[in-house]
């Protein structure tokens, strides 16, 4: 089953029968979901069983792929002598006919009847299968077809149609079998077993040791080892050791990142140097990659809007053709005159270029090879419809804290204003800080220990916090305090040029923070949440795409001009609660068109919602995110969204190739059959070639982000 002329025999077959409410088809994954009231399964197995169908019922986690290998082998081999033993007694038939001269000689007979009894025998017995169940499909037409060109005489062609079309299936499989292993891929990036860690006295008498199990059986909260050069096997948080891992299956980052304790680990990450202790923190079936591969299943299996289309198309355009095949057959000897079996031979050409495979396989192909290109790059795309929809956006909203910037404050300036030098006056800061759990005091200490890492920090007595201004306390016997603008103020000591300093920082958009001893201002320092290095070559790429990027966040508006200015970023909004951001997106989408929302999946939750697509960064981290969003970003890098617009604009592109590449292989034989010039093997040669390219041409996406990067690395 993985032929859209195949599922329509199935709904035909399924639909009708009472306590069957739903029927989901994956057909590059060869999965049918049904949705049931069924006391059981069987019924639904026996309809399929016969419709030649050979169901395999799945349990809970199970995949259809693993079944397919236990049997394929030998099959295969099988297919293969027929196969071959069909070709050679098919080109024997031809040339025996070319050669005497007659089509209906007996040796060209024998040779004609090995060939379809080699190959001919499941499309024979799929085409009678179609016309018990009223349905017309490929089967059916090749079917008639063959049986057409036997009563007219014309056994050496009906024998070379079966051969051809048996071969094209094969073939075709095969091309299809690519765009399978492109999704299967990711489900296969996780190890098998796990080194996990078991107390209790072992049989050397320690108190614990090291076995390995398989995944499946390790639970949360289970301690793992993770070496150099394995794969992590499940979610998991480091508790011991440091390591680098090359995560890129997960997020697309393209470095390794260093974890340590307390960081995140996730399945299928492979560790580059080091190794790490970790305890689980999610089964093999609910782990990241675990959800990566579930939602691109699921994003595969829906129709995307072309998809619905086409296919809606192929249910009405394949009957109007073989209605106007059977006007051939029967119309044109009364209408224009001449011998009936050259007309019946014209209208079953027909019937056999009316195929629409090649035009229904065109956008499942073109779609799944897209979702996978983006899953393997840490973009998860939840759907064809989002891939599809991503090439018309016109504005991109994005929310500053986490997106654009880090998320946490930074030291940013360190400005001593008297003799005081500045690692002196960042000592005392850090010092007077140390004992506060506020952001901005955090990053004054973060920022003295990576200029002086390994020094200690002064002793500070009589420490207290002022709230709303600051904090102070007494340093070797000396009154210091360390707070805002405010807190300057009360103690008398601003002066002009402090003044013009501290407007300076706040114009910048960070935060001042003030160094007083009891006489005097002696040292200025500013904290800002740091723009992420990938933010401004991002905002650059959507211009050069022609979207506007517009940023909305809650900050104050002096803030979120000055770092919008530093990206390049015109339109910047401060101030905004969540439904003045959702607001913000129902204006923008009104004066500018489809309008894309980027944030955190949580905090923007409704404009999020209101926006013709939803982006979550950072979806890696957070489960809602993964399932909330229509495009997950699974790091945190904002060119991401530039490069899922460019792959949108890529999918579209190549399906309209696709489409008409198909429909216009279809037209061009049309015309050639109806003037008596196509064979019929020529066009099943046309219906598969049309087929074989589509799918081609479908499988060209996967190689989008690898492809770019050759052109950058060139460039």
């Amino acid at each position: 089953m993985d032929c859209p002329t195949e599922e329509r025999l199935i709904r035909n077959r399924l639909e009708p029968m009472q306590g069957v409410a739903r029927l989901d088809f994956d057909l590059l994954a060869r999965e049918l979901t049904v949705y049931h009231t069924l006391a059981d399964a069987q019924p639904l197995e026996s309809a399929l069983r016969a419709l030649d169908m050979a169901p395999r019922v799945l349990a809970d986690g199970d995949d259809a792929s693993a079944g397919e290998a236990a049997f394929a082998p030998g099959l295969a081999m099988r297919q293969k002598l027929l196969l071959a033993a069909s070709g050679l007694a098919a080109a024997g038939a031809e040339v025996l006919a070319w050669t005497t001269g007659k089509e209906g000689g007996v040796a060209v007979l024998i040779c004609a009847a090995v060939s379809l009894l080699c190959a001919g025998l499941p499309t024979l017995k799929k085409g009678w299968i179609a016309l018990k169940n009223l349905t017309i499909n490929i089967y059916f037409l090749m079917s008639l077809a063959v049986a057409g060109a036997i009563a007219i005489g014309k056994w050496p062609e009906a024998a070379m149609v079966v051969f051809l079309f048996a071969l094209a299936e094969e073939i075709e499989a095969l091309s299809l079998e690519r765009a399978r292993h492109a999704i299967r891929s990711l489900t296969a990036l996780a190890p098998e077993t796990a080194e996990v860690w078991f107390a209790g006295a072992s049989a050397g008498g320690a108190q614990g040791e090291w076995r390995t199990s398989a995944v499946g059986a390790v639970v949360v909260g289970a301690r793992i080892r993770v070496r150099t050069g394995e794969r992590v096997p499940l979610d998991a948080q480091v508790s011991t050791g440091r390591a680098a891992l090359d995560q890129a299956s997960i997020t697309g980052e393209s470095l390794p990142v260093d974890k340590s304790a307390g960081d995140a680990l996730y399945a299928g990450s492979i560790v580059v140097d080091g190794v790490v202790e970790a305890t689980v923190t999610a089964t093999a079936r609910d782990s990241t990659l675990a959800r990566i591969a579930s939602a691109v299943q699921d994003a595969q299996a829906q129709r995307a809007p072309t998809q619905r289309f086409v296919d809606q198309f192929a249910r009405y355009y394949t009957p109007a053709v073989v209605a106007f095949a059977v006007l051939i057959a029967v119309g044109g000897a009364l209408a224009l005159g001449g011998a009936w079996s050259a007309w019946l031979y014209k209208a079953l050409v027909l019937l056999v270029i009316a195929c629409p495979c090649a035009l229904v396989v065109a956008t499942p192909v073109t779609v799944v090879s897209g979702l996978a290109a983006a899953a393997r790059n840490g973009i998860l795309v939840k759907g064809g419809v989002w891939l599809e929809r991503g090439r018309l956006l016109k504005a991109v909203a994005l929310d500053k804290t986490g997106t654009l910037t880090l998320g946490k404050p930074q030291l940013t300036d360190v400005l001593a204003l008297n003799t005081l030098s500045k690692p002196a006056a960042l000592r005392l800061a850090a010092s007077l800080d140390d004992a506060s759990t506020h952001p901005v005091a955090r990053a004054i200490v973060a920022g003295w220990r990576d200029l002086d890492e390994g020094a200690s920090l002064e002793k500070v007595d009589d420490f207290a916090v002022l709230n709303g201004l600051g904090v102070t306390g007494r340093i070797a016997g000396e009154a210091w305090h360390l707070g805002n603008h405010r807190l300057v103020e009360s103690l008398g000591l601003c002066s002009p040029e402090l003044e013009t300093q501290l407007a300076r920082l706040e114009a910048a958009g960070k935060t001042a923070i003030v160094l007083c001893s009891s006489r005097e201002a002696v040292a200025l320092f500013a904290v800002a949440d740091a723009v992420r290095p990938e933010s401004a070559p991002a905002m650059r790429a959507l211009k050069r795409l022609g979207v506007t990027p517009v940023m909305l966040t809650g900050d104050n508006p002096t803030t979120a001009r000055a770092i919008a200015g530093s990206l390049g970023i015109d339109d910047a909004r401060g101030n905004l609660l969540p439904q003045d951001k959702q607001d913000a997106i129902a204006e923008l989408s009104s004066q500018r068109g489809m309008t894309a929302m980027v944030g955190d999946g949580v905090n923007d939750a409704p404009a999020l919602a209101r926006a013709d697509i939803g982006f979550a960064m950072g979806a890696a981290g957070t489960a809602t995110a993964l399932e909330t969003a229509d495009v997950a970003i699974m790091d945190d890098d904002p060119r991401k969204i530039a490069a899922f617009i460019g792959l949108s604009r890529k999918v579209s592109a190549v399906l309209i190739q696709n489409i008409a590449l198909a429909l216009g292989i279809k037209v061009v034989f049309l015309a050639l059959a109806l003037a008596g010039e196509a064979t019929l093997w020529m066009a099943v040669f046309a219906d598969v070639g049309a087929s074989l390219l589509v799918v081609a041409n479908g499988l060209r996406v996967r190689r989008h982000f690898a492809d770019r990067q050759a052109v950058a690395l060139a460039g």
